[in-house]
């Protein structure tokens, strides 16, 4: 209950999440029946980074700060549109004072079909939430736990749908967490596309989180990773990962295109890498 994402939003991993959530939005979208996204742990879903407290930490300045009017080959480009346009549509005198959380992301992207679930369990959050969504029926906003949701709220009514799992983590044993949401969400709802965020720290038992997510059987899980910086730097991230289940057939190829770039605008050190592989499916052994 602690956990504020105004500190760290636009940073490194924002941007990795949210360029991976735009293009599965827009890959739902290449069928014209509705589907649903539903954020387990929504924040506020807009955030100044003019406040207090991303200036504190000013950990935006080097995510979306240097990828917003960072140049890319036209392929590149066009991969990024959505998710930077996005943020341009926000910002319109330029530069970034206005950065969309996960659900006003995806919101933004919205055909007037598509709907929003987004579950917040911070009261303040909440109520900030509530607030920017008000009035909106394409969008539903709920207080409770987002681990909850993935029980209630599968599966949606539309039968299609995007789950983003993005939790805090800052309990102990939230990989662990993760698994068993995503085994009980999967049961449910099988058909869904899952996207699952997590933390890149030195210690971080990653490659046991890996293991326990190939031991669930499910048939495709696409990984996908970014490190900044080298993590000898003991305190916060040097990167950040995400597993999508069920991941559009494009996206692999997607990903291939746009990390290297992306890498180089946001590394911090020489240390900076990425890689995109499957955990289960086409290919099961590491792809740099």
């Amino acid at each position: 209950m602690n956990y504020r994402h105004i500190y760290h939003a636009g940073n490194f991993a924002d941007v990795l999440k949210h360029v991976v959530l735009s293009r599965l939005v827009l890959y739902a979208q290449n069928k014209d029946k509705a589907f649903r996204f539903l954020d387990t742990h929504a924040g506020i879903g807009l955030y100044d980074l003019s406040s207090e407290e991303a200036q504190k930490t000013g950990e935006w300045l080097d995510g979306i700060g240097k990828l917003v009017d960072a140049e890319f080959s036209p392929e590149v480009a066009e991969i990024l549109a959505p998710y930077l346009g996005a943020v341009k549509e926000l910002n319109p005198k330029g530069g970034v004072k206005f950065y969309p959380g996960s659900p006003k992301l995806a919101r933004m992207l919205f055909r007037p079909q598509d709907r929003l679930s987004a579950m917040e369990l911070h009261p303040e959050d909440f109520a900030r939430l509530s607030r920017l969504f008000e009035g909106d029926y394409q969008a539903r906003v709920t207080e409770l736990d987002g681990w909850l949701a993935l029980g209630a709220h599968l599966p949606p009514k539309e039968k299609r749908g995007i789950v983003l799992i993005d939790p805090p983590f800052e309990e102990e044993g939230e990989y662990d967490r993760m698994v068993r949401g995503l085994a009980n969400a999967y049961r449910k709802f099988s058909g869904g596309t899952y996207c699952l965020w997590y933390p890149m720290k030195k210690g971080a038992p990653i490659k046991d989180f890996h293991e326990q997510l190939n031991a669930l059987d499910i048939p495709k899980m696409l990984c996908v990773e970014l490190t900044v910086k080298s993590d000898r730097d003991l305190v916060g991230l040097n990167g950040s990962g995400l597993v999508i289940v069920n991941p559009p057939f494009t996206l692999k190829d997607e990903l291939h295109t746009i990390l290297p770039p992306i890498k180089t605008a946001l590394a911090q050190d020489r240390y900076a890498s990425q890689r995109c592989f499957w955990i289960r499916g086409e290919h099961t052994d590491a792809e740099a």
